[in-house]
């Protein structure tokens, strides 16, 4: 009950932020800390069998990898210059579209009745390529507009998502009964992380919020409803399996947005990490909607 409801702590630790921002601007230096507990919870869930499933579908992997870094980067992209975003907030956008699948895409798929296996094998291939694509996607879409540290960025990535992923993973292999014990507050930890570098986050443009707020929460719903619907949509159109494409369509839509705004945060401004903190929100709200509309319906349906 306390994760079905993550949009609602979201929701009102973020007013708490908004109203009472010296409460938590002092602990800017915590969300990358918070980052890599986060992408160590993560890989505690992981298992080298994960990365082995790959193999066994190689292409729905392919394509869904494909269509991740594909869709959500060009689209972010699309919808920044369509608001007329400028250098801040379009960055913000790109590192939200050019970052990896998110976590919580394992469970909506799981809800959806979607393919779980396919769903956690893609989550953690895409963590794995998005530690050298990201800075290079947001750097590519970005143009001479914005300078992106390519470099600086790979390391950082390296340092929050490859190595405690790595960590979590060897735990898991090594130690599985006693990561099993405690297993079940992995969530817990990861959503109190992340609604903790929302409040952060949102303390920190608590100034700027009732000007552009509002403007953004539009274009990351439309960022987020286009992989959504891109994700299923062209995984259909290409023959695939209704389940797989609604896994897919989670992949593609549900992103590491915690990531973006961590990375915004580190080598931008609070204002370039506000799309990643609406973002934090929004997709778990749509997500969830969408979830438990497709749960609801039969797979078989989604061809009528």
């Amino acid at each position: 009950m306390l994760l079905q409801l993550f949009p609602l702590w979201a929701a009102l630790l973020s007013l708490l932020a908004y109203f009472v921002p010296g409460a938590f601007t002092s602990m800017s230096g915590a969300i990358i800390p918070l980052l890599t507990v986060i992408m160590l919870a993560m890989g505690l869930t992981l298992t080298t069998r994960d990365f082995a499933n790959v193999a066994k579908s190689r292409k729905a992997m392919a394509v869904g990898v494909v269509l991740q870094f594909l869709i959500m980067p060009a689209a972010a992209w699309t919808v920044a210059t369509l608001f007329g975003f400028g250098p801040e907030l379009m960055i913000g956008m790109l590192l939200v579209g050019s970052v990896a699948g998110g976590t919580s895409s394992n469970v909506m798929c799981y809800l959806a009745k979607g393919d779980t296996a396919l769903s956690i094998s893609m989550t953690a291939a895409s963590t794995i390529i998005g530690v050298f694509l990201t800075p290079v996607l947001a750097s590519f879409f970005a143009g001479q507009s914005i300078d992106v540290p390519v470099q600086p960025m790979l390391m950082t990535l390296l340092q929050v998502v490859l190595v405690p992923v790595a960590i979590g993973v060897a735990l898991n292999e090594f130690a599985s009964k006693w990561i099993r014990k405690i297993e079940g507050l992995f969530p817990y930890v990861s959503m109190f992380a992340i609604l903790l570098i929302i409040a952060i986050v949102v303390a920190l443009n608590a100034g700027k919020i009732a000007t552009v707020g509002l403007i953004v929460a539009f274009a990351v719903i439309l960022h987020n409803a286009i992989g959504l619907a891109l994700g299923y949509g062209i995984t259909a159109l290409l023959g695939f399996d209704r389940k797989i494409c609604r896994t897919i369509a989670f992949e593609v839509g549900l992103q590491n947005s915690g990531l973006a705004t961590a990375l915004a945060l580190k080598f931008f401004t609070p204002t370039a990490a506000l799309p990643g903190t609406l973002f934090s929100v929004w997709h778990n709200i749509s997500g969830s909607l969408l979830a438990g509309y497709w749960s609801r319906k039969p797979i078989a349906d989604d061809a009528k």
